[in-house]
């Protein structure tokens, strides 16, 4: 099914998480029932995965080799069970995207695609450091017809030097052992009177439910900081946690 520029809308989203269990079913080679028995222990089934203690430093090979399919299984769980959050930050998005965006840590690519089909969206820059999220992207693009206005990335640096319109980071920086550097690199990025679209949840919850999450006192601080110090807060009507900034 091929869909045209601005198709893909938040209704729809809501009705099939774009086609998610259909593209999660493909891409594992399972059946649709099959996805949807994985579903409700996704979490605890990738909670069970984390080495337990680790070094800062161990993130990034722990996300681009050791979750392996687990992590796509537990995003589309959250997608599906929190449509409505996730549609608001739908709504969000179409709010500000244009021109090139880059989604950050873009996972199961629902920001993605929406961004790709919206008509203001000239390309969609999808970084990810998991393959097999860079290759679920790719083949859900297909899919859905919009894969010539979408790339995918390992990081940041493999972009090239374009300057990014719009920057969508979610649920993405609590799993940075440096945030605030991060901040620093979207900053050097952005384009002039670009957006940028952020949450974070620097909490490994109350019974340690959200292990792969940094919560050290002193990396939080720096972040708020660094975040007060370089970007100015635009106000949105939503009532969820992402929110969106423009450079000082």
């Amino acid at each position: 099914m091929n869909h045209s520029k601005n198709s893909l809308t938040i209704e729809e989203f809501i009705r099939t998480g774009f086609d998610l269990k259909k593209h999660l079913a493909n891409y594992l080679e399972i059946s649709i029932q099959n996805v949807e028995d994985l579903l409700p222990t996704s979490s605890a089934d990738l909670a069970a995965i984390h080495p337990g203690s680790w070094k800062p430093e161990d993130a990034i090979s722990f996300y681009e080799t050791g979750v392996g399919t687990a992590h796509l299984i537990e995003l589309a769980a959250w997608h599906l069970n929190s449509f409505d959050y996730i549609a608001d930050t739908l709504r969000l998005q179409e709010m500000f995207a244009r021109g090139h965006v880059l989604d950050f840590g873009g996972g199961i690519g629902t920001h993605a695609l929406a961004a790709a089909a919206n008509p203001k969206v000239e390309h969609v820059w999808f970084v990810d450091l998991n393959p097999h999220n860079r290759k679920f992207l790719l083949d859900r693009a297909h899919s859905l017809g919009i894969e010539q206005s979408i790339s995918v990335h390992r990081d940041l640096k493999s972009t090239g030097r374009i300057k990014f319109d719009t920057v969508v980071c979610l649920d993405v920086l609590e799993h940075i052992s440096n945030p605030s550097e991060q901040l620093i690199a979207f900053q050097e990025r952005l384009s002039k009177d670009s957006v940028a679209l952020f949450n974070w949840y620097f909490f490994k919850g109350f019974e340690g439910e959200y292990p792969f999450h940094f919560d050290d006192p002193l990396l939080i601080d720096k972040f708020f900081r660094t975040l007060q110090e370089n970007f100015i807060e635009i106000f949105h009507p939503y009532l969820i946690t992402t929110r969106a900034y423009k450079l000082k």
